[in-house]
């Protein structure tokens, strides 16, 4: 095996998907092994490579890694992407696990039967609970990043979300000009602007496939 990280995962996005953001933010290359049977997903827990059967899995520095929060701590630290002390740290996770809860609703939502999809909680949910904390948070600072004045993982994170619902609303944030702002400023940053170029490892949104993929695997016997 190659010094890179390899991702074991859907060709899709998933909770995969902000582990790619971080690594290519961090300027790290990693190869992928893509999952497309069930006889695939169960080779690995057999394998012991899945602690709790249950992918992402990340190998990376000769450990199996799985839990998403899991890997994204680790890659954040060993990145310099976690802040500089325990305040910090506390600030960059909590605004972390906002966008979180704003992604996994897009996340589930090509899972969800048509007739119960609720675009309109997720703009809702985007404009009245989540984008105006973070447009609050900078505006007061004044400063280019969330936390300490320094790209962290908090950044990477909140870029993506930010990216995910324009996917649904592109117009979703003509009343948060700090947001605009931030979004232009952190897409340029060479490591991301590369990554959101066409060609790389970046995911497009699930399409029917993916989702017959994903459904197809972990299927019970």
């Amino acid at each position: 095996m190659s010094g890179k990280p390899k991702l074991t995962y859907f060709n899709g996005r998933g909770c995969m998907e902000s582990i790619r953001w971080l690594l290519a933010a961090a300027g790290v290359e990693f190869e992928e092994e893509f999952l497309e049977t069930r006889e695939q997903y169960q080779k690995l827990i057999k394998g012991g490579a899945l602690l709790f059967d249950q992918v992402p899995l990340v190998e990376i520095d000769g450990m199996k890694i799985v839990q998403t929060r899991a890997i994204l701590c680790y890659i954040a630290a060993k990145y310099n992407f976690y802040g500089k002390d325990l305040r910090e740290r506390a600030l960059i996770y909590m605004y972390v696990e906002g966008t979180a809860d704003l992604m996994g609703m897009i996340i589930t939502f090509a899972f969800t039967p048509p007739k119960e999809r609720n675009l309109a909680l997720i703009i809702e949910r985007a404009t009245t609970r989540y984008f105006p904390v973070y447009e609050k948070v900078l505006k007061q600072h004044g400063q280019e990043f969330l936390v300490g004045n320094r790209f962290s993982w908090a950044d990477v994170q909140l870029l993506e979300a930010i990216l995910m619902v324009e996917e649904k609303e592109p117009t979703v944030l003509s009343k948060f000009l700090v947001l605009q702002a931030f979004k232009a400023r952190i897409s340029n940053i060479p490591t991301i602007k590369k990554f959101l170029q066409p060609g790389s490892q970046r995911k497009p949104p699930p399409d029917d496939q993916y989702v017959a993929t994903v459904i197809e695997v972990f299927k019970k016997d």
